[in-house]
């Protein structure tokens, strides 16, 4: 056994991890698959009370004394997102990222993000990596997880909201799942991400015979047998938020929602299936904020947080993707049925994709090797 103090670690820029194999989708599908059932298992921790907090976030005040502290503007957020992750990953990292919608004025996207990899045993340093590419595929890789549970096998057309970077992997996910897809309706704000957005589809998906260009979030919506909205924007007025209609909205349909949203009364309703990536996040949510909470957290699974507090619904009625993917509860029950999936992101997504991109790393010799010292100054 060695008893050297050296540490050395990696740095994974955003081409090296591409080629460890960010991009795979249907991996990453199966590395959430996997963090699903180690949260039903209890065998994880992110930060909180309740060990499922979303992360921590540095805010602005409205009015600062100090004129060149940053305002509170769209999606300005400074934040940091921990967790440890058991089973065969037994590791632990945190995301940081700076985001600003105004990065899109300078030709950046609007979150810059970096992950960093510890051993769990030391705490050691094992990688510094580019995390755009990470948080994006494993954020679409959970609507995937649950359309893999939760939709039709013989889907064939999406409705997405949305045709940026969220919107890319989510439907990178579907197409993973759901192989007969062969159509997308898309609604986006400018010709810019929309050509894009086809140009992707044509060059990653050619089994996609029809991209469909829409005008209207209900033009989105009906017919489809995927729904998925990926938009950005402002929060704290729901009423501004993007709705769902139940007279929209196909039998059958599954509805995965990793951004901001309402729901109508109809939606809201119990026939309609409601389920939580992970319940304990909302839940730690839902303590954080004032009330109601979907007005500053803009989740629709926040709004069914809301929806306990006003005795709307019960605890009961909302289902846990983990309980899902562990067996304990069913996956679709039939074809009929409509299912409303909130993704809220984990950092716990974070580890388990970044364990496995780390590996792959190591395995194919990627990566700038950094020595953080060979015996420690302060010891």
């Amino acid at each position: 056994m060695s008893n050297s103090t050296k540490i050395d670690f990696i740095y994974l820029s955003e081409q090296d991890m591409i080629k460890a194999g960010v991009t795979n989708m249907p991996e990453c599908v199966d590395a959430m698959e996997e963090m699903f059932r180690l949260l039903h298992s209890g065998d994880y921790r992110m930060a909180g009370e309740n060990n499922d907090s979303h992360g921590a976030m540095v805010t602005f005040p409205e009015e600062s004394p100090f004129p060149t502290m940053p305002k509170p503007t769209a999606d300005r957020r400074l934040m940091a997102m921990p967790a440890y992750l058991g089973g065969d990953f037994q590791t632990c990292g945190v995301k940081w990222y700076g985001s600003n919608i105004a990065n899109r004025e300078k030709g950046l996207p609007r979150s810059i993000l970096m992950f960093i990899l510890n051993d769990i045993d030391t705490g050691a340093p094992l990688a510094y990596m580019s995390a755009n590419l990470l948080s994006a595929y494993r954020t679409g890789a959970v609507p995937g997880v649950g359309a893999r549970y939760l939709a039709r096998k013989d889907s064939k057309v999406i409705g997405l909201l949305g045709p940026g970077v969220m919107g890319k992997t989510a439907v990178a996910a579907f197409m993973a799942e759901c192989p007969d897809i062969d159509t997308i309706k898309v609604k986006g704000r400018g010709k810019t991400s929309l050509d894009s957005f086809m140009t992707w589809v044509a060059a990653s998906f050619p089994q996609i015979t029809k991209v469909e260009v829409v005008d209207s979030i209900e033009d989105v919506v009906r017919g489809s047998d995927i729904v998925t909205y990926c938009n950005s924007g402002e929060t704290g007025d729901p009423s501004t938020y993007p709705e769902v209609k139940r007279e929209w909205v196909k039998p059958g349909a599954f509805l995965a929602m990793p951004a901001y949203c309402r729901l109508d009364a109809g939606m809201e309703r119990s026939d309609v299936r409601k389920v939580l990536d992970n319940t304990g996040l909302y839940q730690a949510w839902f303590e954080e904020v004032p009330k109601p909470a979907h007005q500053y957290i803009p989740i629709i699974g926040v709004r069914f947080m809301d929806m306990v507090d006003e005795g709307k619904v019960t605890m009961n009625e909302l289902e846990d993707l983990g309980e899902i993917v562990a067996g304990v509860s069913p996956g679709r029950k039939n074809d009929e049925e409509i299912v409303v999936m909130s993704v809220g992101g984990m950092p716990v997504e974070d580890v388990a994709w970044g364990t496995k991109i780390y590996r792959n790393a190591i395995d194919k010799g990627l990566g700038v090797t950094l020595n953080l010292w060979e015996t420690p100054e302060l010891s």
